[in-house]
């Protein structure tokens, strides 16, 4: 996989901790990843509709 720099560094800095022994803070990571999950699914769901209205 890959990942533009600035994104790659974008997200380092939002997840980034100085008081983590691993440098990152888990509980903001969680939640990044289940925000973006939760958004992933909508947008699942969304298609999901749209192809069973046409099929009706």
């Amino acid at each position: 996989m890959e990942i533009e720099k600035s994104e790659y560094d974008q997200i380092a800095e939002l997840i980034h901790s100085d008081s983590s022994p691993v440098g990152i803070d888990a509980k903001k990571t969680h939640i990044l990843i289940l925000q973006l999950l939760h958004k992933i699914n909508g947008k699942i769901d969304a298609l999901a509709e749209s192809v069973n209205a046409v099929k009706d």
